[in-house]
């Protein structure tokens, strides 16, 4: 492979400081707060400097937002490999990883989930059939254990026989890389991934202190809940 030329070292250095600033602005102010001029300012260039690195600020935003997604799927999958060989135990590591990165970047998070700014979209329509895009590499980590899990010792589906035909063509994307999987498994893991993000993303935006003064515990309890669904605890 041949070493990257000196102009290449010194784009890829500016285009990580832009992305950088980026971010910073991102923390302190939300994502209104992030512009061109105020990046330029910080770095001792002008705003239309800028543009030989991202042709608008939507491209930069979209580009900061793939990084942070793929921030998350690095903590997760590094919870993940921790967690042992287990499925269970995988799962439950990577839910806790999960919430830890998210509440500990609320910012980020509501970046990377909320579509807070016009045009910018983490997680385009085609992202799965792309397996090394980080939409994609978010939903595997999740999905892979659970899937493993059914293959090694299928679990009882408290939906057995009731999914629908519209439902269960409706589950075609989650599905594709398992057809085997019955669509009332796909359910139930559509149905804790919902469960496990809905709490997340409302303990993120502060919508959960009317109703609990410790969400960390209510999370666990509803993880909890979902491996009963499954038969099974973590270490088993």
């Amino acid at each position: 492979m041949t070493a990257p030329t000196r102009r290449e070292r010194l784009r890829t250095a500016a285009v990580s400081e832009i992305k950088d600033g980026a971010r910073q602005l991102l923390v302190t102010g939300g994502p209104q707060a992030i512009s061109l001029r105020a990046i330029a300012r910080e770095m001792g260039m002008t705003a239309p400097a800028i543009y030989r690195y991202f042709p608008s600020l939507e491209a930069l935003i979209l580009d900061l937002a793939s990084d942070l997604l793929d921030e998350l799927c690095e903590h997760l999958e590094a919870a993940r490999d921790a967690a042992g060989t287990e499925p269970v135990d995988q799962l439950v590591g990577t839910a806790r990883a999960f919430r830890h990165w998210s509440v500990r970047h609320p910012t980020e998070f509501r970046l990377v989930f909320g579509n807070l700014v016009p045009g910018v979209d983490a997680f385009p329509e085609d992202g799965l059939d792309y397996p090394d895009d980080p939409g994609a590499r978010l939903g595997e980590v999740f999905i892979d254990p659970l899937v493993e899990l059914w293959r090694r010792r299928p679990f009882p589906v408290p939906l057995a026989g009731q999914v629908d035909d519209r439902l269960a063509s409706a589950l075609t994307p989650l599905r594709t890389n398992c057809p085997e999987l019955p669509a009332e498994v796909a359910c139930l893991i559509l149905s804790g991934w919902t469960m496990l993000y809905g709490l997340v993303s409302m303990e993120v935006h502060h919508q959960l202190r009317w109703a609990v003064t410790d969400p960390e515990a209510l999370f666990e309890a509803e993880l909890a809940a979902f491996l009963q669904q499954l038969d099974t605890t973590p270490g088993q």
